[in-house]
């Protein structure tokens, strides 16, 4: 299965267009949202091409290939004008036969684990930064799961770009909103 990973999005109907491009161009079975779809939040600036019906009418478009999870930013009143469910904060997903736990990362995260006892990825957003590196539970041993976060469509923070990930045949591969792989990595 490829899986096409994004977060971040705020509102910003430019980068949706431009992330929806690269998922018809990666030809990915579907695509998994991390959360803040439509509002930009009190923290972030206005991003460019800031449209929130406008990317709620885009995202609408693929609503039967998306999977999404909950941010910080978004809200019930989100719900209504979104065609896929956006209220869980979190979801596990078996892909390449290894078990995926999605969230936010407002919620769940590095900073307070969810149960990973089956789950060997820990896919989060909300920080902006792309990163992966191993992280451990008490009582789970050495490594518990890898952390890991495609970093921001929209609003990149701590010098990253706009980016995206996939997950295909046991890699993460990091990508610009234009489609340049920075990044790749096994799990």
């Amino acid at each position: 299965m490829k899986l096409m990973i994004a977060s971040d999005i705020h509102g910003s109907a430019e980068c949706c267009r431009k992330l929806l491009e690269r998922f018809d161009e990666e030809k990915a079975e579907r695509l998994l949202l991390l959360g803040d779809l439509l509002y930009h939040g009190t923290r972030n600036a206005l991003p460019g091409g800031y449209d929130t019906l406008e990317a709620a009418e885009l995202l609408n478009g693929y609503a039967d290939s998306i999977m999404a999870v909950r941010g910080n930013c978004d809200s019930e009143v989100d719900q209504t004008v979104l065609d896929f469910p956006i209220t869980s904060d979190y979801l596990y997903l078996p892909i390449d036969g290894k078990m995926i736990f999605a969230t936010h990362g407002h919620v769940y995260g590095p900073h307070r684990l969810p149960p990973l006892s089956s789950c060997e990825l820990l896919l989060c957003g909300h920080t902006h930064v792309p990163d992966y590196y191993p992280i451990s539970s008490p009582g789970a041993g050495d490594t518990a799961c890898f952390y890991c976060n495609p970093g921001s469509v929209s609003i990149p923070k701590g010098g990253s770009v706009r980016s995206y990930m996939i997950i295909e045949d046991g890699k993460l591969i990091w990508k610009t909103l234009e489609g340049e792989v920075y990044r790749t990595e096994r799990f």
